[in-house]
């Protein structure tokens, strides 16, 4: 089964959002990783873009940590979920993908209990070593060096799992209290001069890890060294982990999700009901869903025709290594075969319109010498 992730084309139009969403999917066709959601494939109809990816049945991780008894975690899923965060920011790091928007709402448990990160239209793909600049990501996960528009890296990112891991331990984020209303000025002015505060659910190995993720320079920060995810890894945070075992996909979550239950506040966080006025599509549009709906064979299921060698059944090609004929787009399809009762039926048609033609003929006979004198 997989999940439909619908994109209202006027909605897309009135904020501006083409660029994000074309982003997002061109993202999703480049990443291969158990712990990133995957795309098989892109399309449009009449009102909406859609990107069909991997289903998520299990809900957010903002879900589970505060709505599922006393905000936050006990250590041991804190753990498990961070390690598999911190896989997933490797696999991008690696394609040279930097995501920069790490929350818990892009967060996203399976039927089994594994993460994957979703929500990649912030996402961003650079040249090795490569940075760049701009204010994007949701107030309180935002790194200072993003808040003060400077040049940055993967050094967002890492911020961001630190981010994560104290909310999910404390129940709260770091710069601001659970449920506090405070403008996005003051969150972002504390994120840049203050000292996170660790309570009695810490431990010391968490306090550790996060202080090393939420350190101000982001050249010192953990995760922004030569060593990148490996020194992420190597942390006394993770030490019972076995990594290898986690990213072979053969190590047990802790927690498991109720097949039976629904794991979102509102029906409205599963889908959305609006319609957008006063936007008209043009065919500067039309140009731009023509890019968006290319389809996608994703790359799970080209590794799984490598695997099994299926490849040398489909790849199938014409003279000179030319398109076979049924898939060049200047040929006109075949007319399909008439099957036999298509056959039959038409074979008896006839007999039938010269049936009704004779009985319609007698008739008119007869009418015709009832009305003579």
């Amino acid at each position: 089964m997989y999940a439909c992730k619908k994109m209202e084309k006027k909605r897309i139009k009135k904020r501006r959002g083409e660029a994000m969403a074309l982003n997002e999917k061109q993202i999703l066709e480049r990443v291969n990783s158990r712990f990133v959601v995957s795309l098989a494939y892109a399309y449009e109809t009449k009102d909406v873009l859609c990107l069909v990816l991997t289903i998520m049945n299990g809900g957010d991780l903002k879900f589970h940590i505060y709505n599922m008894g006393t905000p936050g975690f006990e250590m041991e899923r804190v753990q498990f979920y961070a390690a598999e965060i911190c896989c997933g920011l490797e696999h991008l790091h690696r394609a040279s993908i930097i995501y920069r928007d790490l929350k818990p709402e892009n967060i996203l448990l399976d039927d089994y209990g594994h993460i994957r990160i979703s929500d990649l239209g912030l996402a961003i793909k650079v040249r090795k070593g490569e940075t760049v600049r701009g204010r994007v990501g949701t107030v309180g996960y935002m790194a200072p060096e993003v808040i003060n528009s400077e040049r940055y890296s993967v050094s967002a990112d890492w911020w961001g799992l630190g981010c994560l891991i104290y909310e999910m331990t404390a129940g709260r984020t770091p710069f601001r209290m659970y449920r506090e209303r405070v403008k996005r000025e003051e969150v972002e002015k504390r994120v840049q001069e203050d000292r996170e505060e660790y309570s009695d659910k810490f431990s010391e190995d968490t306090k550790s890890i996060c202080r090393m993720l939420l350190t101000k320079d982001p050249k010192q920060r953990l995760g922004c060294r030569s060593d990148g995810a490996v020194g992420v890894k190597a942390q006394p945070f993770f030490r019972t982990l076995n990594f290898k075992r986690l990213e072979a996909g053969i190590l047990e979550p802790i927690f498991v999700p109720d097949p039976r239950a629904v794991y979102c506040n509102d029906v409205l966080d599963i889908d959305q009901f609006s319609t957008v006025k006063g936007v008209d599509l043009d065919q500067m549009d039309s140009d731009f869903y023509a890019k968006f709906s290319t389809g996608c064979i994703s790359i799970p299921w080209q590794n799984e025709m490598i695997e099994t060698e299926c490849f040398d059944e489909l790849n199938v090609f014409g003279p000179d290594g030319s398109r076979p004929p049924d898939l060049d787009w200047n040929n006109f399809p075949e007319a399909p075969r008439r099957s036999l009762l298509d056959r039959i039926f038409r074979r008896q048609q006839p007999e039938v319109t010269s049936s009704y033609t004779r009985m319609f003929s007698s008739t008119n006979s007869v009418n015709s010498v009832s009305s003579t004198p």
